[in-house]
Formats: C-alpha cells, structure tokens, sequence
C-alpha cells in the first residue's frame, strides 16, 4: 500500500506477509514520515459453553491479556458466572428441580404400590 505521497513503506517487524496476525495501517508521524502501525487482532470474547450467546459483563480480551486480568474481573458473581448466560443458568437450575421433584413422585407411586400389595396379600391370607 503506498501513501498519499507515493512513498514505499516497509514493515516494521520480521514478518514480511498479508497475515492476520499481521496487519498494518498508515500512520503519519509528527514530522511528516508516512510509517506501518501495527495493529492487534480484534478479540471474539468469551461466549456461553450451551447457547453460545456472547456473555454479559465480561470484557472482550485476547488470551493473554485474561491472564492478567483478575478473577474478579474474568466472571460475574453468579453460579456458572464466567461460562454461561443467565438464561441457561435459570434453564439448568429449573431442570435439576424438575427431575427431583421426578423422583419424590416416583418414590410415592413405588410406596403406594408396596402398600396395596400388602394389604391385598394380607387379605388373600385372611380368606384362606
């Protein structure tokens, strides 16, 4: 890319290709020199592990710069803060509650059958 002045520019680092890790804008310097800036690559930021959705509160970081972040600052105070959304977190704790609720309903029925069976033997018994 030349400038506006048509003067060849060279990269200011050692790779010398078009990469995404390496690409450039021009930038003119207080005395006029027309010279590559090096810019970084725009960061994804975290996402929900189940909906994928972008998270809320967190900051949009390359992995590096995470580390030096600290754990405060790396997730929200909830459960499952730094790795899922609200959404799915209310979705998870709703479904735990729903298979136990499953299996109370489940041991009820199984009792009231072992009752009804023992009075039914106890009857048989008592006609004999």
């Amino acid at each position: 890319m030349a400038g506006a002045t048509g003067t060849r520019l060279t990269y200011r680092r050692q790779c010398r290709y078009n990469t995404k890790s390496n690409m450039q804008r021009i930038l003119c310097t207080p005395g006029g020199k027309l010279v590559y800036q090096a810019i970084q690559k725009k960061a994804k930021g975290p996402a929900c592990g189940d909906c994928g959705k972008a998270l809320i509160g967190l900051p949009r970081l390359r992995p590096m710069e995470y580390r030096r972040l600290k754990n405060r600052e790396k997730r929200v105070s909830r459960a499952y803060g730094g790795s899922r959304c609200a959404h799915c977190v209310r979705n998870r704790v709703v479904r735990a509650f729903l298979i136990e609720e499953q299996k109370c309903v489940k041991q009820v029925l199984a009792d009231k059958l072992s009752q009804n069976k023992a009075e039914d033997t106890k009857k048989s018994k008592s006609k004999k």
